[in-house]
């Protein structure tokens, strides 16, 4: 995980939760139901934000994030694995939930994908993800310090274009918003949320 290894992951993204990401996540996952799969669940951040009654499933492949999950959250049981196959039958879950993850997965299309694939038809993917900036100034920086922070920050990129990703996925955007994520670092601050739709 690099600088943001489990044990400090919290810690590093304290001010940016307060910031901003705590509304987010409360505004996004207002909108989970039945059947919920989160993939790269980290140490369970999302879990006091859903709504009671969903059916909650929890997937993160990193070990040390699963530990920490479940020392904040000793009910939490999330599964292990790689977001390129999960682990999971077709058309099992009403909504997916990401939040902050697309960035790191290696092959962003291949997760989209198999997110697709485990979602029922209607089903929708709650997304909160930083992305490429608008700004082509901001993107020049964002792409020259991509590999050194990809390699410090477990494989986490900065200059995704994951909104087309999502939309190539076979998905349609049916909301979004762009919000510079406050009090984090300059390259990862422009950011998506909102609502994809398995049609």
């Amino acid at each position: 995980m690099g600088i943001f290894s489990a044990k400090v992951y919290d810690w590093v993204m304290s001010g940016t939760e307060e910031a901003c990401l705590a509304d987010w996540r409360a505004e996004v996952l207002a909108g989970a139901q039945g059947k919920v799969l989160e993939i790269g669940a980290g140490t369970g951040a999302n879990i006091p934000y859903y709504p009671e009654g969903v059916e909650l499933h929890l997937f993160e492949p990193d070990e040390g994030m699963r530990a920490q999950m479940r020392v904040k959250f000793p009910e939490a049981n999330a599964l292990g694995g790689s977001g390129d196959h999960l682990p999971f039958e077709d058309a099992t879950f009403d909504t997916v939930v990401s939040t902050l993850v697309l960035c790191s997965v290696p092959e962003q299309a291949t997760s989209l994908r198999e997110i697709r694939r485990v979602l029922r038809p209607g089903g929708a993917l709650l997304f909160i993800e930083h992305v490429a900036s608008e700004d082509p100034v901001r993107l020049k920086w964002q792409r020259r310090w991509d590999p050194l922070w990809c390699r410090a920050a477990g494989g986490c990129h900065t200059c995704r274009d994951t909104e087309s990703a999502i939309l190539e996925a076979g998905f349609r955007i049916e909301d979004i918003t762009r919000q510079s994520m406050r009090k984090a670092v300059s390259i990862v601050r422009p950011t998506i949320r909102g609502i994809a739709r398995r049609d």
